[in-house]
């Protein structure tokens, strides 16, 4: 069916009424692919009117945003933005032509991929409906006359079941809501009597599995055949019968007792061919696999399973819409792998058939939903998507249910509706009992029931909705000792941490040269220009590049926490690429293409996340050259056996090379997570000077096709000599201006709650980067993403740091405020920069220098007297500062008012 299909809008739906499936349509495209990729449909304007919650209006009613409200000028910052958008019915139509051979069976017409709901005729005649939104659309045609016969599809892609409008397979917010048809869309021929369905149950007991097939009649007549089925070596021939309506059989097809399993290491696959009397052959792939649990772990072939995973939310900017060729999904899965991940989490949406194919090849994981019923709609309460969940379900079974990939399914995300426990706990029990070939639950997120063969919680994760900056990552000093044991425990299945990380990253502004296809990032320009406006277009890579390597020490934490946890399933990223809707959610270290942004790649991140693990138990991030601490190392190991002899090999490193190291031996390395391995003491009385070190453990084996490798950073500060008074050190403006007058040198330190914020879009300070997005979470904090500095100023000396954050500034961070620069000379660079939130872009600093007056001046955005004294972080960072303003280097080049410094308090 390649080729132009004639194809007309029906905007006022008059179509049906008029009758366009009995005359021929006009324009012709090819029909591949989405409409609005053509590019056909309406240019978009402030009234378009999106599938997508659009949490936060700001963009209709705020000044800042007039200029892309204008007329021919609209640019959305909410999502990526297509050209054209279309959402009503539109018509497609063919001349197709039945050759004579085709005499007495019946022309079938199968459409992969609409979006969404279609209807059919042919000649004029109708053949029915489908709204399945992720298994192919197939019509019987009849038995048609040799020649020509005219072919009308009907595809409307509003929400014909409202399924949630932020649901994945139909929002704007990724894919977006496009109107066509892709994939394989194709004519053929079938018999009267036919094999309609076949699944196939594999037994890695017994290596048979069990063939059970549904026989499709349009004959209107009873009969009998004989199916015969080869497989494994083996040919079977099985009499069955059918009735006027159809009929079913099942057959045990047996394998070599040596047949290979399926899995992550060893994905093989099997086939067996069916065909009924002298029909087509049908031919069924599968792996011997079974999944099962075992209190709260997940067993795959009697092997504990650890899910690393990560989100697909149908985020495909080229195209709108997902890939139906297998090539691009192994591209992805080959990243993915590459990252240390097994598992795919499918938000809300079911990926075409290339998709399980790929994963079937390479052996990775699949959990498949529905819709995500909250917010628009809600589930259990009787709407149409109560029914419609349950069919589709049974049509994603009937179209992917043999892929050894397809694993888990809830019924989809987050779900809402009062009524929605009672209606996903007999959705569970129903489909658990229909299908075991797979493991149910209720929703992502929630609800935990009691039917739930796993729970997929947001407990155990490190920063919750709502928490801003009292979260565990702001709100608490840094250590790696804490996991969610006591959480786990109280379970009585398998647990999946829920969307994990959504730690976000400054947008990488020369992306947009990748978006040449059907979606542009037209919100980036919005962000760039926010950025100008405030004189710091030339920082967006360093702003990138600071934010992200933040957010790797994050994602990092967030993922050793849940190997740390014996017990644990696995969690779920929020996400290892970016998710560009819901007001621009860039939480990936990947874009939306899967490519890396410049500042992790696969070797490093695969370091903390992968089959094999190593972990160590740090009581805390800082200490002192007086302490020798005591710290645990483990292992999260996911392999494909357990670990004979081993060895486990630690060293500490600073600047001055390795301090210490030490090796020691294990019989064995069990399964599973957060597995001690032993004790080791980290000498620390060597480092005479503030220093960064460098904590890294081993592990090998000859079990390993290589060592594995991790590492923790931790800062030693050795006692001060008592501060010098050269430099007069103060806390308020007021304080320090007659200082100035007199031409002294001053440390400011403000206590954070006198620094002036702004009023609206107020910043809130904080250690992590953002959390999803400010635009979806209206403001939550953190509002910032990390500080920016360059470690090589003499003002920072003394002060062991990065250029971006790391985990001691959370002992700075976690009392500061961001100071304000709008008002002050645009030659001002600040000694440490905040980072701000991309949708404000605005120029704020920790600690800056300046002239006043007679006087020089240092500011801080934290109190320098108590509580600076209290840890061992902030008194270096106000040594290394005094140091540097007692120096002959302390010369600032831009001079402030008096008025201008007091801009800075409230």
């Amino acid at each position: 069916m390649e080729g132009d299909w004639a194809v007309s809008l029906d905007r006022a739906d008059r179509g049906m009424m008029e009758g366009w499936f009995t005359r021929p349509l006009a324009a012709a495209v090819p029909v591949r692919g989405s409409l609005p990729a053509q590019p056909l449909g309406d240019a978009i304007t402030v009234d378009t009117q999106w599938t997508a919650k659009l949490f936060n209006r700001q963009f209709f009613i705020a000044p800042e945003y007039a200029a892309y409200r204008a007329p021919g000028k609209v640019k959305v910052p909410f999502f990526l933005q297509p050209d054209t958008h279309y959402v009503g019915p539109a018509w497609f139509q063919r001349e197709i032509v039945i050759p004579r051979h085709w005499d007495g069976k019946h022309a079938v017409v199968s459409l992969e991929r609409p979006h969404w709901e279609t209807r059919a005729w042919i000649d004029g005649r109708y053949l029915g409906r489908d709204d399945s939104l992720h298994t192919p659309h197939v019509y019987d045609l009849g038995q048609l006359s040799p020649g020509k016969h005219l072919l009308t599809v009907r595809v409307d892609n509003r929400l014909i079941v409202d399924i949630g409008s932020d649901a994945h397979g139909v929002s704007d917010h990724t894919q977006g809501n496009w109107n066509g048809i892709i994939g394989n869309i194709e004519l053929s021929a079938r018999q009267p009597v036919w094999i309609e369905d076949l699944q196939a149950y594999p037994d890695i007991h017994t290596r048979s599995v069990t063939l059970k097939g549904v026989i499709g009649n349009a004959s209107t007549r009873a009969g009998s055949g004989r199916v015969r089925l080869a497989g494994g070596g083996t040919v079977r021939q099985v009499d069955v019968s059918w009735q006027p309506e159809g009929g079913s059989f099942e057959a045990i097809v047996p394998y070599p007792a040596d047949a290979g399993l399926w899995d992550e290491f060893s994905p093989t696959l099997h086939v067996v061919a069916v065909r009924l009397d002298d029909g087509p052959e049908v031919a069924v792939r599968f792996g011997f696999r079974e999944l099962k649990t075992s209190g709260t772990q997940f067993l795959l072939n009697g092997r504990p399973l650890f899910l690393r995973g990560t989100l697909e939310c149908c985020i495909f900017p080229l195209t709108g819409h997902p890939p139906t060729d297998i090539a691009e999904w192994r591209r992805i899965l080959t990243i993915a792998r590459a990252f240390g991940l097994n598992h795919l989490r499918f938000h809300s949406y079911c990926p075409p058939q290339a998709a399980f194919d790929a994963a079937d090849e390479m052996g990775f994981y699949y959990q498949i939903e529905l819709c995500w019923a909250n917010g628009s709609t809600t589930i259990g309460d009787g709407k149409p998507v109560d029914a419609w969940s349950m069919t589709e379900a049974a049509r994603v079974l009937k179209a992917y249910g043999n892929h050894p990939s397809f694993m888990l399914m809830p019924q989809g995300n987050e779900p809402g509706g009062k009524n929605h426990p009672a209606y996903l706990a007999n959705f569970v029990r129903h489909f658990a009992q229909r299908d075991a070939r797979r493991l149910w639950t209720s929703g992502a997120g929630w609800p935990e029931l009691a039917e739930n063969q796993y729970h997929i919680l947001q407990q155990p994760r490190i920063q919750q909705w709502g928490e801003e900056l009292k979260s565990r990552v702001n709100g608490r000093p840094p250590e790696t000792m804490i996991d969610y044991r006591g959480f786990i425990g109280e379970r009585k299945v398998p647990v999946v941490s829920h969307e994990i990380g959504q730690w976000c990253v400054y947008p990488d502004l020369r992306e947009r040269a990748q978006y040449s296809g059907h979606l542009k990032a037209k919100n980036f320009d919005i962000f760039e220009d926010r950025l100008r406006a405030s004189g710091l277009a030339a920082l967006a890579p360093a702003f990138l590049h600071a934010s992200g390597r933040l957010q790797t020490l994050l994602y990092k934490e967030e993922i050793e926490a849940a190997l740390r946890t014996p017990g644990m399933g696995g969690f779920q990223l929020l996400d290892l690429h970016d998710f560009p809707g819901q007001g621009t959610a860039l939480v990936g270290v990947l874009n939306p293409f899967w490519r890396e942004k410049g500042y992790v790649g696969a070797a490093e991140f695969s370091r903390f996340c992968g089959p094999t693990v190593m972990l160590a138990r740090l009581p805390k991030r800082v200490f002192g050259n007086d302490e020798a601490p005591r710290v645990q190392l483990e292992v999260a190991h996911s392999g494909a056996r357990p670990l004979g002899t081993a060895s486990v090999y630690w060293r500490l490193e600073s600047e001055q090379g390795v301090l210490e190291q030490g090796e020691f031996q294990l019989a064995g390395v069990p399964q599973g997570t957060g597995v001690p391995l032993g004790a080791i003491t980290l000498p620390l009385a060597r480092v005479e000077r503030a220093a960064k070190c460098k904590l890294v453990a081993g592990l090998r084996s000859p079990d390993l096709a290589a060592p594995v490798e991790n590492d923790w950073e931790l800062w030693v500060y050795p006692p001060l000599p008592a501060a010098a008074g050269a430099v007069q050190v103060v806390d308020s403006v007021a304080a320090a201006l007659p200082l100035l007058a007199r031409g002294d040198t001053v440390l400011l330190g403000l206590p954070p709650a006198k620094v002036r914020n702004f009023e609206r879009h107020p910043v809130k300070f904080g250690f992590s980067t953002i959390f999803w997005n400010t635009l979806w979470t209206e403001g939550q904090g953190p509002t910032t993403l990390g500080v920016l500095c360059d470690p090589a100023h003499p003002a920072l000396a003394a002060f062991p740091t990065d250029a971006h954050t790391n985990w001691q500034w959370w002992h700075v961070v976690h009392r500061a405020a961001a100071l304000r620069l709008d008002g002050l000379p645009p030659s001002l660079q600040p000694l440490v920069r905040v980072i701000d939130d991309w949708h404000t872009g605005r120029s704020l600093g920790l600690v800056i220098e300046a002239t006043v007056g007679a006087g020089r001046l240092i500011v801080c955005g934290f109190e320098l007297g108590e509580p600076a004294g209290a840890d061992p972080v902030s008194r270096q960072l106000r040594h290394s500062l005094a140091a540097y303003a007692a120096s002959a280097r302390f010369a600032p080049q831009t001079a402030l008012t008096a008025a201008m410094l007091k801009s800075l308090v409230a």
